[in-house]
């Protein structure tokens, strides 16, 4: 079972070990599906690598802006896309695991992932870290990937939704801090990574399969943003303010 290895490095700020880059960069194109609730049946969950470089930007908010990657398409915008999960990255490490395990290629983007990495551990990564990748984009992490039936449908694999929540190697949300240009071969540094517990793996699996985690998620404090910021204090049995017995 895939599982993604708990990041040891301690502090405010870090660089990304070395060689982290972008592989590649994937949009997606709108085509129909038959396993999405979007109005008009499109989804753009296939992504495929982009020569040259690709303008990221905020989009805007959720249910009204989709992808923060120029050119990619995003169909239910009521679950996807918007400032919060602007970008999606995904490590090519956890993508080469998955191929052994489902014996077949999984080119990059094919999760839906507009940046597929190599040489750092996505799912690794803390809420509230943030990256730069290239010359000035500035990304956040925000949240962990939650698979759907979309997904499900996309890939066609037996049980697909639970076999990558077992595995709680879910990739990584990002909001853009400051926009830019990407493009494949950029270097990856870490601008800061937060000093809590909660990494989007460790999101990933008290959102799901651990719910004994869910009261410590409110370590990463106002990094969580909006749903889940809410999400955890009431776990964690405070009230808006973060004050215990509200």
């Amino acid at each position: 079972m895939l599982r993604s290895a708990e990041p040891a490095e301690e502090g405010s700020s870090r660089t990304a070990p070395a060689g982290a880059r972008v592989l590649s960069v994937n949009v997606g194109t709108a085509r129909a599906s038959e396993h999405t609730d979007a109005d008009g049946g499109l989804t753009g969950i296939g992504k495929r690598p982009v020569d040259g470089p690709v303008t990221v930007a905020a989009p805007g908010p959720r249910g009204a802006a989709g992808s923060g990657v120029e050119g990619d398409f995003i169909g239910d915008l009521r679950h996807h896309g918007g400032d919060l999960q602007a970008v999606y990255a995904y490590a090519r490490e956890d993508l080469d695991r998955w191929e052994r395990e489902l014996g077949r290629e999984l080119p990059g983007g094919i999760f839906g992932e507009n940046l597929t990495t190599q040489g750092i551990d996505v799912s690794g990564a803390r809420i509230g870290e943030r990256w730069r990748i290239g010359p000035d984009l500035v990304l956040q992490v925000t949240s962990p990937r939650i698979p759907c039936r979309t997904f499900a449908g996309w890939l066609q694999e037996r049980a697909w939704v639970k076999r990558f929540t077992g595995a709680a190697v879910p990739g990584a949300y990002f909001r853009v801090v400051e926009p830019g240009r990407v493009r494949a071969g950029d270097r990856i540094e870490v601008l800061h990574r937060p000093d809590h517990e909660v990494s989007v793996a460790f999101f990933f699996r008290a959102r799901t399969t651990e719910p004994e985690l869910r009261p410590r998620l409110i370590a990463a404090g106002d990094a969580l943003s909006g749903e889940a910021l809410e999400y955890a204090r009431t776990w964690a049995g405070t009230g808006p303010s973060g004050v215990a017995g509200e």
